[in-house]
């Protein structure tokens, strides 16, 4: 992606720093972010939704007293769900990509996160309601504005990327990839991030190895015990390095808000996999060679 935005190959995922996860204080914030800026991680992702529609302005009130300079980091923002919460009123899940409900979220994630301007906006889902035109009037007055940076989406297909970009140049998009869920290697999504030069993002970039035991997770964990001596690296490491070796120069977002994970992590991006190797790991998750 041609951008002048610098992400940081390894991006802080903020949704169970708050109310769905850590419930993390303003001060443990504020040490956790921190601790992000030190070890390389500056970008954080976001989406309005997180934590029942909170976790933006509990982020917004740590960065206040972060003492972080906002030039030196980068915001992603996502919007579009809409749910039932406290501060909605809403009868039933839905999306919303009208041009008045994309530019009213930004404005708000704006005002939650105590900044000016969002490095990196996403549609948060597909909606099969969704108007190319509405989407780009509220995306061009954005950029215009300056709210924004640069435009993306998150869980499209190429088809459905292709439809907004009759109107809108999307530059990047967010997808579950893991070696667990690898169908974006194969049903064209990581190709079309390649192909027209977008920005790849890969959430849950673990999958579900740590959450699941099954018999792919348990053919998995045989080929790393395999591995694991060879790049003297822990199983997360090796996960995280198995989709960085993709030709898509995916950027893992990582969900954990553990220091020492966040640690291995960065650490991950100096470990090469050998490419018989990576293999290996395709056919546990897969439970079978490749064609």
């Amino acid at each position: 992606m041609k951008s002048t935005t610098e992400y940081s190959k390894i991006i802080a995922g903020t949704m169970t720093w708050g109310k769905w996860g850590k419930r993390l204080s303003t001060d443990e914030m504020v040490q956790l972010m921190n601790t992000c800026v030190d070890l390389g991680i500056t970008t954080f992702d976001h989406a309005d939704i997180y934590g029942d529609y909170t976790t933006e302005s509990d982020f917004g009130e740590a960065f206040s007293k972060s003492g972080l300079k906002r030039e030196k980091v980068q915001f992603i923002g996502k919007c579009g769900i809409q749910f039932k919460a406290e501060t909605r009123n809403n009868k039933v899940k839905h999306y919303d990509y009208s041009s008045t409900y994309i530019i009213w979220s930004v404005e708000q994630s704006l005002k939650k996160l105590k900044t000016e301007y969002l490095d990196l906006l996403l549609l948060h889902r597909p909606s099969p309601l969704m108007n190319a035109s509405e989407i780009f009037e509220a995306i061009s007055k954005l950029k215009q504005e300056g709210k924004i940076k640069q435009f993306g989406v998150s869980n499209f297909t190429p088809s459905q990327i292709k439809l907004l970009e009759t109107t809108v140049k999307v530059e990047g998009n967010q997808v579950e990839c893991s070696l667990t869920h690898n169908d974006a290697m194969e049903d064209g999504t990581l190709d079309d991030c390649v192909v027209h030069d977008r920005l790849a993002m890969a959430w849950s970039p673990l999958g579900t190895y740590f959450r699941k035991s099954s018999d792919q997770t348990k053919r998995i964990q045989k080929t790393l015990e395999q591995l694991k001596a060879k790049y003297d690296a822990t199983e997360d490491q090796i996960l995280l390095a198995w989709i960085l070796r993709h030709p898509a120069n995916i950027y893992p977002v990582v969900g954990t808000a553990t220091p020492e994970r966040l640690a291995l992590a960065m650490n991950a991006l100096a470990i090469q996999i050998d490419l018989e190797d990576w293999f290996l790991l395709l056919e546990a998750s897969n439970g079978s060679e490749v064609a």
